[in-house]
């Protein structure tokens, strides 16, 4: 069967890959993840210079971005208040310019020609390598990576991400399209198909050696039982109460009456730890703050309740005399637990401006946007009653790194509070989740996680996930988590830069690949 002639033009190469990959995202199933670049490759190849690498480049990542982050429109009309024409445009900015390492790898490739040719198996091994350096080091806002997929899909082969990470496994779902670029090529010759049978072979066994993996993990000896507390404050009212406004109180008569009667409906269950979610407590915390009547009533609350509370909510940092977005633990008579946590990784434009320290003008222009201070990283566990907890909020799950040191620390398992009320309920929940919940499977520990409008739940060491919540209904969900009081460290913690360090030193090979160029 021939394709007509209409679907067969070469500038169709890239948007078909931008097609194939966006809908390789969660939530879609990753049915196109092995193959996504290959039309792509295809084309670069059919290239004589730089402007066709470059446009072809951008026009794919456009066409997977929009597929793949079309709720940055929705993000833009609730966070930043634009109309939706203009909320769109954003979006069309962002789909241009969030993922330029697919045309910079394109580039790279080509003006790499001169040591590797244009043709051969050392060409085509230089652009995988290379796409896949380019896309492990990319810098974007929302630090997706290729195999997060194979996690929402429940595939097995997410497992081996306790071994290189979802990163890795992100860099050899790219280097796959290496072989199945070459059976395309060849698929009209004799044999032409064999490359594809070790792809196929391959999966195969990854995804049985996921099963095994999963089976050898050493038996969880505590259990911690944490009831997860969803408040689902629409993103208006949260913000008007965070200027000021008269919704504060009615923020805190949710929490209190979902917690109490929650708390309530269990009450022949020991409750461990109740938790709220990123600023939940909808007035100051910290030292300057404990004698005020909010903080006052917070602490009658829990004596009341005589179940431990961990919450998110705004403090100030003495020194800068600036907001912090923070963590706050307390025991079940109501006393803050030192240290409290506040976050380090900041999201540009919402709790910082990129540059500001360098340009202060800039501050000037963009007076409205959030001037947070930094904490001071993952340095230090939450603890209370023996449980030792790493804590994340919100976007920093994103970051295995930030993670890592978590674990490099002995946490047990990982809290992470989070609000994720702007951005709408089908794409961007399911994709942060997934990454969220990864770090638990890469660190082999369970991760806690409450948000303000879903998804809230439970990932376990095993990656199985517990039940989700409801998204953007008010709800409270008890989870029994089974965890280990000394988790071993992983493979991918103990080797962390390892892949990374093997993939360069390949290109690395390439480059000084003896013999004739292009052969």
């Amino acid at each position: 069967m021939t394709l007509p002639a209409c679907f067969r033009h070469p500038w169709l190469l890239p948007v078909y890959a931008g097609i194939f990959i966006g809908t390789s995202y969660i939530p879609f199933p990753p049915w196109a993840a092995l193959f996504g670049f290959v039309p792509l490759w295809l084309f670069w190849r059919q290239q004589t210079g730089w402007l066709g690498i470059l446009l072809g480049g951008l026009l794919s990542a456009f066409v997977f971005t929009l597929i793949g982050f079309n709720w940055v429109a929705l993000t833009l009309h609730q966070f930043a208040h634009l109309d939706w024409p203009w909320a769109v445009l954003g979006l069309m900015v962002y789909a241009l310019v969030a993922n330029l390492y697919v045309p910079v790898a394109g580039l790279l490739w080509f003006v790499g020609q001169r040591w590797w040719g244009r043709t051969g198996a050392r060409s085509l091994l230089a652009l995988a390598l290379v796409t896949t350096l380019c896309e492990a080091n990319s810098y974007t806002l929302f630090d997706w990576n290729f195999g997060y997929s194979w996690y929402g899909a429940g595939l097995p082969i997410y497992q081996w991400a306790e071994c290189i990470g979802f990163s890795g496994l992100s860099a050899l779902t790219v280097m796959t399209n290496l072989p199945l670029l070459l059976a395309w090529q060849n698929r009209r010759n004799e044999g032409g198909w064999l490359p594809a049978l070790p792809v196929l072979i391959g999966f195969v066994l990854l995804n049985c050696g996921g099963l095994w993996l999963k089976s050898r993990l050493p038996a969880p000896d505590a259990t911690v039982n944490a009831l997860l507390v969803q408040g689902s404050i629409n993103s208006e009212d949260k913000l008007a109460a965070e200027l000021g406004k008269n919704l504060r109180e009615v923020i805190w008569q949710r929490y209190q009456t979902l917690t109490a009667e929650a708390i309530a409906a269990h009450k022949d269950t020991k409750i461990d730890l109740v938790m709220w979610p990123e600023t939940a407590f909808p007035y100051l915390l910290g030292d300057w703050f404990r004698q005020s009547p909010q903080s006052q009533a917070l602490t009658a609350f829990v004596r009341q309740q005589q179940v431990p509370l961990l919450t998110g909510a705004y403090s100030v940092e003495t020194g800068t005399k600036r907001l912090t977005n923070s963590l706050f633990v307390f025991d079940e008579n109501g006393h803050e637990q030192p240290p409290h946590y506040s976050k380090t990784i900041l999201l540009a434009f919402g709790e910082f401006i990129p540059g500001e320290d360098y340009f202060p003008v800039i501050r000037e222009w963009l007076p409205a946007t959030g001037h947070f201070a930094r904490g001071a990283g993952p340095s230090e566990l939450l603890k209370l009653h023996g449980f030792k907890m790493g804590a994340q909020i919100c976007y920093e799950s994103l970051f295995p790194r930030f993670s890592r040191s978590l674990a490099q620390l002995g946490a047990q398992f990982i809290v992470n509070v989070t609000n994720d009320s702007w951005y709408g309920d089908w794409q961007e929940p399911y994709q942060h989740l997934y990454m969220t919940l990864g770090r638990g499977v890469e660190f082999r520990r369970p991760v806690l996680r409450v948000t303000n409008s879903g998804i809230s739940t439970v990932g376990l060491a095993s990656g199985e996930v517990l039940e989700l919540s409801p998204i953007d209904k008010p709800w409270a969900g008890l989870y029994k988590i089974p965890y280990r009081q000394q988790p071993q460290a992983t493979f991918y913690q103990t080797y962390f830069w390892l892949l990374p360090g093997l993939l360069w030193a390949a290109l690395a090979a390439v480059l000084w690949w003896p013999g004739r160029r292009g052969g």
